[in-house]
């Protein structure tokens, strides 16, 4: 959308991995389109940029409204909100293939929305400031407890995050100020150390105070983490809208 690559390496950088991505919905496309058609279109309503919403029960991350919109978004726990139009996208996504062949296919869902500023989304340098202390507050209360994410599955996991960021994975697309791809790598390692702790139970926690401890203690980082994501997701837009 800002012009710093072509739409085919762009729909090449979405799909990823997955078999196939397709838009449906959009205006003047009585069917669904490719993800290259579906950029150029929405370029052409007036789309200049892309925001995403990572929403959760009780936390409409990054969304505007109207309620339908939000409601799928909550559903399926992401959302893009195109910048310059009233259009949100919501993935549907389906697995297809026989065992040991299964192949991801994604039908993003264009839907009308509130053209309103996102929810609780932070300013880079707020979510930085954000990741800090919650990283700071739970590490105690966790140590305390002793449930810090551990074991040979969490550590093969972690190794492998390790690997894929020495390998020069690029985080963000072209244009994206340091800044936002140090606050997102920072995210995604928080929430992956949140996953890990979640994955493992209650660790060490026996208690009911102790899992209530423990749990007290993950959810402001898992929501912190989250809200540092769509803040550096967002940052290039966020820019370009206050000028």
């Amino acid at each position: 959308m800002a012009g710093l690559v072509s739409p085919d390496d762009a729909a090449l950088a979405i799909v990823g991995d997955d078999a196939v991505h397709r838009v449906a919905g959009l205006p003047g496309e009585a069917a669904p389109v490719g993800l290259t058609l579906a950029l150029g279109r929405l370029r052409t309503l007036g789309t200049t940029g892309l925001r995403v919403a990572l929403p959760a029960p009780g936390h409409p991350l990054g969304l505007s409204g109207p309620p339908e919109f939000n409601a799928r978004a909550l559903d399926a726990e992401e959302a893009v909100v195109c910048f310059g139009t009233a259009f949100g996208l919501v993935p549907e996504v389906h697995e297809a293939g026989p065992a040991g062949d299964v192949h991801v296919e994604v039908v993003w869902h264009a839907l009308p929305v509130r053209e309103a500023p996102p929810a609780d989304v932070p300013s880079l340098g707020e979510a930085e400031r954000e990741l800090a202390e919650a990283l700071r507050d739970a590490t105690a209360v966790l140590a305390r407890l002793d449930v810090a994410a551990s074991g040979p599955v969490a550590e093969a996991a972690i190794d492998a995050y390790r690997a894929r960021s020495e390998a020069g994975r690029e985080v963000l697309a072209p244009g994206y100020p340091p800044r936002a791809a140090r606050v997102l790598e920072l995210a995604q390692r928080i929430a992956l150390l949140i996953s890990l702790a979640h994955d493992n139970g209650h660790g060490a926690a026996v208690t009911a105070s102790e899992m209530a401890a423990r749990t007290q203690a993950l959810r402001p980082v898992e929501r912190t983490a989250r809200r540092a994501q769509v803040a550096a997701y967002n940052s290039m837009v966020e820019e370009r809208e206050r000028g």
